[in-house]
C-alpha cells in the first residue's frame, strides 16, 4: 500500500508545470495588451471621455396648486365627558343619649310657695307742654299822600320868568293825625327855588296815615310834584 500511494503523488506533481505555464502566458498576454493600448493612444481616448464636462440640471420642486376659498376643515366634535361617578353619601350613625338616672331619694318636705308681689300702679304718662299759639302777622296799610287835595304851591316868579321847569320828589313823615311831621327833598328838580316852594307848600297838607291792624301809625311816604309853566 505504501508503494501505490507514492506513485499517485508523483503523477500529481507531473501535472503542475503545465498549469504554471498557462498562468505565466496569461500574464504576458495582459502586459502586451496594456503596452499596445498605450502605444496606439487608446488610453488617452478613455481619459478624454472621462474628462468631458458633466452637465448638472436643477430640477425645480413642483409645488402643489393652491386652492382659493377653500373652507377650513370642520372641527372635530368632542365627545361629551362621561358623567362623574356616583359616590354614595357616608352613612351617619346618630347615637341615642342614655336615659336619665332615676331619682333615688324621696323627700316629704313640701316646697315653699313663692310670694308674688302685688302689681305696682303704672306711672302716669308725661303731659306734653302746651304749644305756643302762633300770632298772626299784623295787617299794615301804607299812608296815602295825594297832592290833589292840597293847596297848589305858588310858582316862584324868578323861576317862572327864567322858564324853569322840573319834577321834585319829596319824602314826608306822616304822623298818626295825618299831618306832616317831617319833610325833605329826596330828588331835586334841578332848581333850588322850585324844590323849596314844593317842600314848603306840601308840608302844610294833611294826608291819610298808615295803619297797623286798623290803628294809625307814623310812617314815611313819597310824593312827586311836577313844576310846569302854564
Amino acid at each position: 500500500m505504501y508503494l501505490e500511494e507514492t506513485v499517485m503523488d508523483f503523477s500529481g506533481h507531473e501535472r503542475e508545470p503545465g498549469t504554471k505555464f498557462l498562468g505565466i502566458g496569461a500574464v504576458i498576454l495582459l502586459h502586451v495588451l496594456i503596452v499596445y493600448a498605450l502605444v496606439t493612444g487608446l488610453a488617452s481616448k478613455v481619459v478624454e471621455v472621462v474628462r468631458q464636462p458633466v452637465e448638472a440640471k436643477i430640477i425645480e420642486e413642483v409645488k402643489p396648486p393652491v386652492l382659493k376659498d377653500t373652507p377650513p376643515p370642520p372641527k372635530p366634535k368632542l365627545a361629551a365627558p362621561p358623567p362623574p361617578p356616583f359616590i354614595p353619601p357616608p352613612e351617619v350613625r346618630v347615637q341615642t343619649p342614655p336615659p336619665p338616672k332615676a331619682i333615688a331619694n324621696v323627700t316629704t318636705v313640701k316646697p315653699q310657695t313663692p310670694v308674688i308681689p302685688p302689681p305696682q300702679p303704672a306711672a302716669p304718662a308725661p303731659v306734653a307742654p302746651p304749644q305756643p299759639v302762633a300770632k298772626a302777622a299784623p295787617v299794615r296799610t301804607a299812608a296815602v299822600v295825594d297832592a290833589a287835595h292840597c293847596q297848589k304851591p305858588e310858582y316862584p316868579r324868578r323861576s317862572e320868568r327864567l322858564g324853569e321847569e322840573g319834577t321834585v320828589q319829596l319824602a314826608l313823615l306822616i304822623g298818626v293825625d295825618g299831618r306832616v311831621a317831617q319833610a325833605k327833598v329826596e330828588k331835586s328838580s334841578g332848581f333850588k327855588d322850585l324844590d323849596n316852594a314844593a317842600l314848603t307848600a306840601l308840608s302844610l297838607c294833611k294826608f291819610k296815615p298808615a295803619t297797623v291792624d286798623g290803628k294809625p301809625e307814623e310812617a314815611w311816604a313819597k310824593l312827586a310834584y311836577i313844576w310846569q309853566i302854564p
